[in-house]
């Protein structure tokens, strides 16, 4: 079994580092709207993060499944990557999948809403 609160502490501290790193590193080297997709792929990623670092101590806790931190893991690796991927020079058209990590995400949070009913029902 992963240990979920591991990963989330690695995703948060990468979601800090990139945060860092587009509010210095890029804010004098790319367009105004490609330091938006920077800062909206570096939220959702801090979000997501807590989210997996929550869902990993009901996973421990035996309240959650780990196909939720799965799913979550995914989708923002596709929504975050993308938009990164973007903001460094990939052409536009790369922002097509973004939306199926953004799907994944919320298959990810429905999945944690039906698999806690169903343990809490237990």
């Amino acid at each position: 079994m992963l240990n979920w609160i591991s990963i989330a502490a690695i995703n948060l501290a990468l979601a800090v580092g990139c945060g860092a790193f587009g509010a210095h590193g890029l804010k004098s080297i790319v367009s105004l709207q490609q330091l938006e997709w920077w800062h909206t792929g570096t939220l959702y990623w801090f979000i997501h993060a807590l989210g997996l670092l929550f869902i990993g101590i009901m996973t421990r806790l035996n309240y959650a499944s780990a196909i939720s931190a799965w799913l979550i893991q995914i989708g923002v690796l596709i929504f975050t990557g993308s938009l990164y991927a973007m903001t460094l020079g990939a052409p536009r058209w790369f922002g097509a999948i973004t939306p199926i990590g953004g799907t994944l995400m919320i298959v990810g949070w429905l999945w944690l809403a039906v698999t806690s009913y169903r343990l809490a029902q237990n």
